[in-house]
């Protein structure tokens, strides 16, 4: 053991705090019953831990409280009404939570918010999954007082991710605070003031027109249909039932461990397999595993890697799995687009492979392959309309669906997942290696690229590889191999924001990394914005998920992939750099 942690030379975690506060304990009366605290950050945790489930619109406990919605309000003994999400818990403090004034209230917010709402519920894109449906419903707001107050509004579908639908928005600024706060664009904000305000890019643009990167986090807080994943639902459709098309689907590691959750399932649990036989039931023709194509990207970036500490830079070298991370730095920073890594992400990948291999097949049965990807990320609909993945004028991936519109097709079939049999993934593109699996989660792809570069490969390596800094749940993490000769310093980022504080540290001369793994959504793939909506510990069960996954996989490292290395074998190093690399301009 002692050997194995000089090989790695694992440095400790990088912490942002302000230090350790200390934190309250004590005891509150909440509806008279006798409610413990010890730790919570605002009277509305200590409510929920009391087993009641206060009305929000307006609170996430990943981001800053704003306290704008009223809905959350309570009242204390002497009748004063205030907010608990703002509500600091004080040891004896007495309230309650459904008297007949705070009932009167929400009902009331309800009304004018439905007054000034387009209630064009039934054909919402959130329907069935909107907050003010769902609380409109439980108050039982069945009429509304008050006039249409909605001023007219231009639905902006310019965004290839999200779209825009103002004549929707509660003005509950979610979407604000998610994405100054997490993503660190500060691309949407308010805009006038009093009855005028409203939110949308600064001179009232387009999303098209702004530097906006895709992330789709702002339609993962909102609690309407304002902000909603762009739908290709119905291209999807019309692909399966046409008989000219071969529809091929691929399906990314953090899918299988969140898709079940729409079903009942426990976030993390594997459903990769009974997502394969769903998938053949609404017309599907091969489902493939989005791990072979990560196997070819830890290979190929590993060795780009390798190339750059043989000739000594441009360092650091930044991971390009993710879309947005690298939009980000065309439109933000784009002196760095030589640092980041000319591989293609494992979906583009994967689809130049596919591409390739189905070309003359469809020239032989006079069909044509119909590319579907299967995504937990919004930003993959914009990386698969890049100009660098197209060819002959046609995308190499045709249709990027995320995990929520999957699970909207999967209900629209009638298909009860949990009781689908279990069908693997088919061949030859549906192995992929242990280390292509975390690549869902914050720090997988810096875990494959150390698997890959340890001159030790026992299994002791590995097994200390799973208490090192590259996994966790910090923000920022560090830490140090032993390549040789070489101390290898590599960093781990998640949240965009996160990473635009590392980027201020290099560039001041601060910090030096040889490799930094980013990605822009908090928690990796497994946090995603076309996942179903979750918070930390969802995240965090999801991730593992994905390392239980990768303990049972039959080989932990993607050389080990026999199919994969016979693919590379069969290619020219002018067709592997053609197939397998790209470039970025800013």
């Amino acid at each position: 053991m002692h050997q194995v942690r000089r090989v790695l030379g694992l440095l400790s975690l990088r912490r942002h705090s302000g230090g350790v506060s200390t934190m309250a304990k004590g005891i509150m009366y909440i509806d008279g019953q006798r409610v413990p605290f010890d730790g919570e950050t605002n009277v509305l945790s200590v409510i929920r831990k009391a087993g009641i489930e206060m009305p929000t619109f307006c609170y996430y406990s990943d981001l800053s409280v704003y306290g704008a919605c009223r809905m959350c309000v309570v009242e204390d003994e002497r009748g004063k009404i205030e907010t608990s999400c703002s509500m600091k818990p004080r040891d004896g403090l007495s309230i309650r939570t459904n008297t007949a004034r705070l009932l009167k209230h929400r009902r009331m917010i309800l009304e004018l918010l439905l007054a000034s709402h387009n209630c064009s519920c039934t054909t919402c894109e959130k329907s069935g999954d909107c907050r003010l449906q769902e609380l409109a419903m439980r108050f039982g707001v069945r009429r509304v007082r008050f006039g249409d107050s909605r001023e007219e509004s231009q639905l902006d579908d310019s965004s290839p991710a999200v779209v825009r639908d103002p004549s929707k928005c509660i003005l509950c600024g979610d979407c604000v605070r998610v994405c100054g706060e997490t993503i660190g664009m500060g691309i949407i904000d308010f805009a006038q003031r009093g009855y005028n305000m409203r939110v949308s890019p600064a001179f009232n643009r387009t999303l098209s027109e702004t530097h906006c990167i895709s992330c789709g986090q702002c339609s993962a807080v909102c609690p309407t249909g304002a902000i909603t994943v762009y739908n290709q639902i119905g291209k999807a459709w019309r692909a399966i039932h046409d008989p000219q098309k071969r529809v091929v689907v691929q399906i990314a590691p953090a899918v299988r461990v969140a898709v079940g959750e729409a079903f009942g399932l426990p976030a993390g649990q594997n459903v990769l397999d009974q997502l394969v036989t769903a998938l053949k039931f609404m017309g599907v023709d091969e489902v493939y595993d989005t791990t072979f194509g990560a196997d070819f990207t830890t290979i190929e970036e590993s060795q780009e890697f390798l190339a750059r500490l043989e000739k000594g830079g441009p360092f650091p070298m930044f991971t390009s799995c993710c879309p947005a991370w690298v939009k980000y730095l065309e439109n933000e920073n784009p002196k760095y687009l030589k640092n980041i890594s000319t591989c293609k992400s494992p979906m583009e990948m994967f689809a130049a492979i596919i591409r390739e291999h189905y070309q003359k097949k469809d020239a032989e049965d006079g069909r044509s392959t119909f590319h579907i990807a299967i995504m937990p990320c919004t930003a993959k609909k914009m990386e698969a309309a890049r100009p660098q993945f197209y060819h002959n004028g046609k995308p190499d991936v045709d249709v990027v669906l995320t995990t929520q519109e999957i699970i909207n097709m999967i209900k629209e079939s009638g298909i009860q997942l949990p009781q689908m049999e279990l069908e693997s993934p088919d061949l030859p593109f549906g192995l992929g290696s242990g280390a292509a699996v975390i690549y869902g989660s914050s720090g997988g792809v810096a875990e494959s690229v150390v698997r890959y570069c340890l001159p030790d490969k026992s299994k002791n390596t590995l097994r200390e590889l799973q208490y090192s800094p590259l996994r966790g749940n910090e923000a920022i993490r560090e830490a140090t191999v032993q390549v040789g000769e070489r101390e290898i310093k590599l960093a781990v980022v998640h949240g965009l924001i996160n990473a635009q504080k590392l980027l201020k540290e290099i560039d001041a001369g601060t910090a030096y990394y040889d490799l930094v793994e980013v990605m822009t959504c908090p928690s990796g793939c497994v946090g995603g914005a076309g996942q179903p909506y979750g918070l930390k510990q969802q995240k965090q069960d999801r991730a593992a998920g994905l390392y239980a996954a990768d303990r049972a996989a039959p080989f932990k490292r993607a050389e080990k992939n026999p199919v994969v290395l016979d693919f590379l074998n069969n290619y020219t190093p002018e067709q592997r750099h053609e197939l397998l690399h790209t470039s970025y301009q800013g």
